[in-house]
């Protein structure tokens, strides 16, 4: 398996199981951020995504790994309805946030995606300045006040104000990319979400920024709920507290096949197809 240090990690879900918590992760009511139920994604008449069931741990990171084309940034963007803004999309099962039911029809998508924030896979700063690409949402929030305070705020957090504080006139575009990946970051925290959903975050950048970005993560997870996918298997495994492992089922549709601590799904898995693909022998 991959020798990446988990010893650090919390109480196994299998453990909290035993203590008679029930969820498919082993976490209590209060602590999930996302519940999602029987949830089938269609492009058109192709199924998508199929059944998928997870509970969303609250300010914790979820990753979500597994070969291309099963459907993981598809389950991404269903939680905040992205999915939305493809022609002939349509979701079918519960997502709740909360008590809410973010695809019951009264419900305003750009409500909750401004509880819902996302990063995507390349950075895509607005070519605006680095002050005003976190500005700019907050005033399409309604916040007007302190803005200085809230973008210093912002970027301290994305831990890109130091490198930022004397040039906040500049374009954000003239930024490195790593820069420019935390400052979607803090562009994105800048609405203050409750979760920050992150798609492939690093696969444009080097190592080095890489490894910010990483560290950025788990820093946030202290205040907001993270769910990444990603193709790279140590990262999911240095960084996310549970992992959900999907596969192209025999209809052609993404299915998740396991989902668990990381520390389970990447040292002792149930399916072995996730220990086929954890350790390089398939995907």
């Amino acid at each position: 398996m991959i020798g990446v240090d988990l010893s650090q990690k919390k109480r196994t879900a299998r453990e909290e199981s035993q203590d008679g918590i029930s969820s498919s992760i082993g976490l209590k009511q209060a602590d999930i951020a996302v519940g999602i139920e029987h949830l089938d994604i269609y492009y058109g008449d192709f199924l998508a995504v199929k059944d998928i069931n997870m509970n969303i741990a609250r300010q914790k990171i979820t990753a979500i790994i597994g070969p291309s084309g099963c459907g993981k940034s598809t389950l991404l963007r269903s939680v905040n309805r992205m999915n939305e803004l493809v022609p002939a999309s349509r979701t079918e099962g519960t997502v709740m946030l909360g008590d809410l039911d973010i695809y019951e029809h009264t419900v305003d998508p750009v409500q909750i995606r401004s509880r819902i924030g996302m990063v995507f896979q390349r950075p895509n700063p607005f070519p605006k300045s680095i002050y005003e690409n976190i500005a700019w949402g907050a005033r399409v929030n309604g916040l007007k006040k302190d803005l200085d305070g809230l973008v210093e705020r912002s970027l301290r957090n994305a831990g890109l104000w130091d490198e930022v504080k004397d040039k906040l006139s500049q374009s954000g575009l003239s930024l490195s990319g790593g820069q420019q990946q935390r400052l979607c970051i803090a562009r994105a925290i800048a609405v203050e979400p409750e979760i920050i959903l992150m798609d492939e975050p690093c696969s444009a950048l080097d190592p080095v920024a890489t490894l910010k970005i990483e560290d950025l993560m788990r820093a946030l997870a202290e205040n907001y709920t993270i769910v990444i996918v990603t193709h790279n298997m140590q990262q999911a495994a240095r960084v996310s507290d549970y992992t959900a492992m999907m596969m192209i089922d025999d209809d052609r549709a993404g299915s998740m096949i396991e989902y668990d601590d990381t520390d389970i799904i990447f040292t002792r898995p149930n399916d072995k197809r996730t220990e086929d693909y954890v350790t390089g022998r398939f995907g």
